[in-house]
């Protein structure tokens, strides 16, 4: 029937590599939906004993850890071991890059014995990194782990970062001070590791002097800024990151 040709279309669509005309793999297929949602993070996949990524992000996974990337498929492909995945990921947010690891939900054993053996292992995103949210169980006992072959334990788990994430916003309080260049400004600092949060409130002139100092005195990692920001603040924001 008509309505069937139309739902084969609709499906060669979606499987078809339309530059090699050969059909995605379940994975592939997988991956592209992830890659949809989380499009400016390099992606590391855990399939079996090993994490993979696929695409521009194996390219830079070659690039920036050294390794080998090959033709696999429709992907460029390239792969890490599972024990040393977050080392990985220290090197590659520590490039500027966001990294998220997503992990399978099920294990071999149990899909053995489920009814679904022969599908594809459910996975999803479990984490996502940034150098200022680079914390938590799995990052800090990897880190211990492996600095424990030179260092003694505690020196390694007192050595934190100040790894603050800032955000800022304005409010003009009338047409006049905005034209000006006056402005209200507010802020809140993070530091994950800690749980540390400053925040603060204050005015500011056209050349944004109080914003500047503590921008500086924070010194953070990363800055979360609002869609509109005003073009002193984001002249003076440019120029402290560009640095």
């Amino acid at each position: 029937s008509l309505k069937s040709y139309e739902n084969t279309q609709n499906t060669s669509d979606t499987t078809l590599n339309k530059r090699t005309k050969t059909i995605y793999t379940p994975l592939e297929l997988q991956f592209m939906e992830m890659k949809k949602q989380y499009k400016d993070a390099v992606l590391c996949v855990e399939c079996g004993y090993k994490y993979r990524f696929f695409g521009e992000d194996a390219e830079i996974a070659a690039k920036e850890l050294n390794i080998y990337c090959h033709q696999d498929h429709n992907f460029m492909t390239a792969s890490i071991p599972t024990h040393r995945l977050f080392v990985h990921v220290r090197r590659l947010v520590a490039k500027g890059y966001k990294v998220g690891v997503i992990k399978q939900m099920e294990t071999a054993a149990l899909k053995a014995a489920g009814e679904n053996k022969s599908s594809l292992f459910s996975r999803k995103l479990t984490a996502l990194y940034t150098k200022s949210t680079l914390i938590g169980e799995d990052i800090l006992f990897s880190e211990i782990w492996f600095q424990t072959l030179i260092f003694d334990v505690e020196e390694v788990a007192t050595d934190v970062p100040d790894n603050y994430l800032l955000c800022i916003c304005e409010n003009g309080e009338n047409l006049k001070d905005r034209k000006k260049g006056d402005i209200v400004i507010g802020i809140m600092a993070i530091q994950p590791t800690t749980g540390e949060v400053i925040f603060d409130s204050f005015r500011d002139s056209a050349p944004r002097l109080e914003l500047e100092s503590r921008v500086l005195r924070l010194q953070p990692v990363e800055i979360i800024l609002p869609s509109s920001l005003s073009d002193q603040s984001e002249k003076l924001i440019n120029t402290i990151t560009s640095m």
